[in-house]
């Protein structure tokens, strides 16, 4: 029986273009499988606003790798996550691999933002040499217990140190192991077009309305040639609407419902095996 991080290493390679919304928890992890997408994506920036904070490195590596852990347990596919900087030099990069390893994620991605980091679309990002970006790199790759786990090496250098910087750092993390490159927050259409081109390795692209750079298709993303494209902010800005609505009508109307809801409390949680776990006891 294939892994997940082997399911997920194929489709990347095969074909066509990976889609991973962000999930905050299990529940969005659920829905995102249950709509019947391939794979989930553990937003960083959402785990932190999950737990009341805004996405400026104040998660802990134990306190990431516990949502990646409750997520990858919720679902059948492969989920991949946001490993932040590794949590310190190449001895916590490889604990920090090891341990979502052993959560049963498929793959992370490493950034190399000065920690603590901050969201890669907000202003007022540093990055560390780019010598020091790859040692970190490297021992992620050798850390892995498991061949198929992927290591997705992401820079934020574009915002920082000009569109070549990123490229070179791209390109030097999938000559030392990393399996795809991600270069975020291209600055134009044409830069986005680009990078497929001059990294020699599979891209994934990060697709963030409202963020520090333009908002393509993902037609037009997979046309350029990227393996993999990640949606993170869909289902957390949905919720955050949805329920600043969901107030308001309550503290309007002082009543709970809503014309046109059809869900029971029953079918509500038949969505997440009630039906499931009521069959264990059965006699």
């Amino acid at each position: 029986m294939q892994t997940r991080p082997g399911r997920l290493r194929d489709l990347i390679q095969k074909g066509p273009m990976m889609v991973g919304p962000g999930a905050i928890d299990g529940l969005t992890a659920k829905l995102i499988e249950q709509a019947g997408f391939p794979m989930v994506y553990m937003t960083g920036a959402g785990t932190s606003l999950s737990r009341g904070f805004p996405d400026l490195g104040l998660l802990t590596m134990s306190e990431m790798v516990e949502n990646a852990g409750v997520i990858a347990r919720s679902v059948a596919i492969p989920v991949l996550a946001d490993a932040d900087t590794g949590y310190g030099n190449e001895l916590n990069v490889t604990r920090t691999v090891r341990e979502y390893e052993r959560r049963g994620v498929a793959g992370i991605h490493l950034e190399d933002q000065v920690s603590p980091k901050r969201c890669g679309h907000m202003e007022g990002k540093e990055i560390v040499g780019r010598e020091e970006y790859l040692s970190k790199i490297r021992a992620a790759v050798r850390a892995r217990t498991t061949p198929d786990f992927l290591i997705i090496a992401r820079t934020d250098a574009r915002t920082v140190a000009g569109f070549d910087e990123a490229v070179a750092r791209a390109n030097g993390a999938l000559e030392i192991g990393a399996d795809v490159a991600f270069v975020e927050a291209p600055q134009s259409v044409d830069e986005i077009a680009a990078i497929p081109n001059l990294i020699r390795g599979p891209c994934l692209h990060c697709i963030a309305p409202g963020g520090n750079g333009p908002v393509i298709g993902l037609e037009d993303a997979e046309e350029m040639g990227y393996r993999l494209a990640l949606v993170p902010g869909l289902l957390v800005t949905a919720i955050i609407e949805s329920c600043d609505a969901a107030l308001q009508r309550l503290a309007s109307h002082r009543y709970p419902g809503h014309e046109g809801a059809g869900m029971t409390i029953a079918d509500l949680h038949r969505r997440f095996g009630s039906d499931e776990w009521d069959a264990l006891r059965m006699p």
